[in-house]
């Protein structure tokens, strides 16, 4: 699998009486078996408070890649994608439970996902052989 771009964003409410402001979407474009593809993961906004239960970073943007400020929402679908596989065969996910979203984050390595965005930053799309690599030992 080959990582193209990581990006997340605040939803907007689209109609007054949305919700869509309450959420956010993290998108993940990648390369399997020679087709890109995308995963989107749409999440409550507010788990982005609780960066400090599940990440060793303080603060949003939790880390910096090159001259971009890298946020909570930029790398949720990656670690969606890195920790089931088999979200390749889907382009929606929706994660309303906080539960479910701290799951994912469970013996991760930060310091890849670090690798990645400054891989991608440069252009250089990311290979993940194995996604192993990301889980601490």
């Amino acid at each position: 699998m080959h990582i193209l771009a990581c990006k997340g964003f605040e939803l907007e409410k689209g109609k007054p009486n949305s919700p869509e402001d309450f959420f956010n979407r993290s998108t993940v474009k990648y390369i399997k078996d020679g087709e890109e593809k995308s995963l989107n993961v749409v999440y409550l906004r507010y788990f982005d408070e609780r960066i400090t239960q599940w990440t060793p970073y303080p603060k949003d943007p939790i880390f910096k890649s090159h001259s971009r400020d890298i946020y909570m929402a930029d790398i949720i679908a990656l670690i969606c994608l890195i920790k089931e596989p088999s979200l390749s065969s889907r382009k929606r996910v929706y994660i309303n439970s906080e539960k479910d979203l701290a799951s994912y984050f469970l013996n991760l390595n930060f310091n890849k996902l670090e690798e990645v965005f400054r891989s991608i930053e440069q252009a250089k799309p990311y290979d993940i052989n194995t996604n192993l690599d990301f889980y601490l030992s």
